[in-house]
């Protein structure tokens, strides 16, 4: 398999462009529909990442309330040194008033949480998982920052910020010489493409490396769900599963049998397809692939070796797209002769 190897933003960090998620480790509560995997299939799964040449494996603390992070440093034992971890802190992991944001407190206690339930001494990725807009970004960026100092985490980066959000904490960062955001994980998917609007050109212009979460849209674009076709029983958007919601249906069908048309053209599934499609987006560093089975996460893996033709991509964005928004049409009509790289990876496809 032909994995590539793409630097984490601005570091010196080379991260395989897939990377194995972990939200089925456990599966306990609401992971349950993503999956119920041991420490034996853990194992299994790791097994057949690593075989595949990924050396980046994610997971965050509410996974399963901790035991996703407990599953996979007992499934990585002695090797733990071999693989680089993203874990994350933000979400809610007890019922008390401290026991959720990005405080100082809550950053610093969930790292020290996470290096014991992993059973290592240092995390190589620490992300902030969610935006908490009641806590001044200094704090957190400077709690973030003596990670880094101490040794504890080595690299910093966030999940599900705004382009203005994240823009506002790395001015914060630059300007008080604190360690700098290497990535942002955000979903993004042929069902959702929105952040290519603000997201991507930032992550561009300011050397941001794009983490994806979710790249088949929680199983959406598998090939299972197809316009009059019953999805097979225990198919996650069968149960209470609402991630992500679906605004039109019909376009998503039309997406899904296109790449389906496509897969076939190739003699590989339409997984692949929508995978390959966005390992070929510009900025995107890594997709996180979970699965429930060996199976699905091979078949998975093994878009890595699918490049498709610039036709497909085109004919994939067409039928995925939505129009301009203001102000980027406005600058499409009128600012074509003085745009940068940034803009284009947006506007370019627009423009006569």
């Amino acid at each position: 398999m032909t994995m590539q190897y793409r630097q984490l933003g601005r570091t010196g960090l080379r991260v395989s462009n897939f990377t194995l998620g972990t939200m089925g480790f456990g599966g306990t509560g609401w992971a349950t529909p993503v999956g119920t995997i041991d420490v034996a299939g853990a194992r299994e799964q790791i097994a057949i990442a690593r075989d595949a040449g990924v050396n980046l494996i994610d997971t965050a603390d509410v996974y399963s309330a901790g035991l996703s992070e407990e599953i996979l440093g007992e499934a990585l034992g002695a090797d733990r040194d071999e693989v680089l971890i993203a874990t994350k802190v933000r979400m809610p992991m007890g019922d008390g008033p401290n026991d959720a944001g990005l405080s100082r407190h809550h950053i610093i206690r969930g790292a020290e949480a996470s290096l014991r339930r992993l059973g290592t001494d240092y995390i190589d990725l620490f992300q902030l998982h969610e935006w908490d807009g009641q806590t001044p970004l200094e704090e957190t960026l400077t709690a973030l920052d003596d990670l880094v100092r101490s040794g504890k985490v080595r690299y910093v980066g966030c999940s599900n910020y705004a382009a203005w959000q994240l823009m506002k904490a790395l001015a914060i960062s630059d300007a008080r010489q604190l360690e700098r955001f290497a990535s942002t994980q955000v979903f993004y998917s042929l069902q959702n493409r929105d952040i290519e609007a603000e997201i991507v050109p930032l992550a561009i212009d300011q050397g941001i490396g794009i983490l994806v979460w979710s790249p088949l849209a929680g199983g959406l674009l598998s090939g299972k769900y197809r316009r009059g076709v019953q999805a097979p029983p225990g198919s996650r958007h069968l149960s209470d599963w609402d991630e992500p919601p679906v605004n039109n249906e019909d376009k998503l069908y039309d997406t899904i049998e296109l790449a389906v048309k496509i897969g076939e053209s190739h003699g590989v599934s339409a997984a692949r397809v929508s995978l390959a499609y966005l390992a070929q987006k510009p900025a995107v560093t890594s997709l996180v692939v979970g699965a429930r089975t060996p199976e699905q996460l091979r078949d998975n893996l093994a878009a890595a070796d699918l490049e498709l033709t610039a036709d497909e991509i085109a004919a994939l964005d067409d039928a995925s797209g939505e129009p301009l928004r203001y102000p980027f049409w406005h600058q499409a009509k009128t600012s074509a002769d003085r745009l940068g790289p940034a803009d284009l990876s947006q506007i370019a496809r627009h423009l006569g």
